[in-house]
């Protein structure tokens, strides 16, 4: 099975018979150009897109298009992509948190997010993988009060607790290093994997800061989990055998 970072949170995963694109923003070299349009929209077998909120930078309404060129794609959304952005399009599947959707490749269950929409875990191949969406430890400390803080990082656990009803262990997480957090900003990272057991850890959320969540590996290693280190937009890894 094979990782491809897109662009910011956006990541295709790739099996033999399927792909998946998940919270496609831009292709890997520009708006409309990179590894999404030469490669994987063209690739046989089942393809499946993504979007976990309605947030611009997580969906952008040019992959409705893409059902021009592919009719077999299989959307699958967070329901608030239908509230909030009055999109009508018949031909996806909205999810809120606790729904699923199953066919006989993979499972997608829908969980909580601490801003919008959902987060999703997806079970595909003998294997767990979780995407997070915009879940994370917002706490702003360097702008809020500790009161403020305290209630973010409060609603931020609840929802872990309830991923943690349905598993305590993922093949793979998908999950933000979001620099603009400030000092902390790995926080909502670490306290993940020290409430789950990650088997392969790859960030998202930074745009172009690199080095910023790169920084996130040492911590990665030390709680068990194999840190996937990006340098650039479009890279694919092979996920391990486990």
């Amino acid at each position: 099975m094979r990782l491809t970072y897109i662009y910011h949170s956006g990541f295709a995963i790739e099996g033999e018979n399927f792909t998946i694109i998940i919270d496609y923003y831009r292709d890997s070299d520009g708006e409309n150009d990179g590894i999404v349009h030469d490669s994987l929209l063209h690739r046989a077998g089942k393809l499946y897109v993504l979007s976990t909120h309605s947030h611009s930078d997580h969906f952008n309404p040019e992959i409705l298009k893409w059902k021009q060129h592919r009719p077999d794609i299989q959307y699958i959304f967070s329901r608030d992509i239908l509230e909030d952005r009055h999109v009508r399009f018949d031909g996806a599947v909205y999810l809120s948190p606790s729904e699923l959707y199953h066919d006989n490749t993979l499972c997608i269950q829908a969980f909580g997010s601490t801003d919008v929409g959902c987060s999703f875990l997806i079970e595909v191949a003998e294997k767990l993988i979780f995407h997070a969406g915009d879940l994370n430890n917002w706490h702003w400390k360097e702008e809020s009060t500790m009161e403020e803080s305290a209630e973010y990082e409060a609603a931020y656990l609840h929802e872990l607790e309830i991923l943690a009803r349905v598993t305590n262990r993922f093949d793979l997480v998908m999950f933000p290093i979001d620099p603009r957090l400030g000092r902390e900003y790995m926080l909502g990272a670490e306290q993940f994997v020290c409430r789950f057991a990650v088997s392969c850890f790859a960030p998202m959320h930074f745009h172009d800061q690199y080095e910023k969540a790169a920084a996130f590996r040492s911590f990665a290693e030390k709680n068990g989990s194999l840190f996937i280190g990006w340098s650039f937009p479009g890279e694919t890894v092979e996920l391990p055998d486990y």
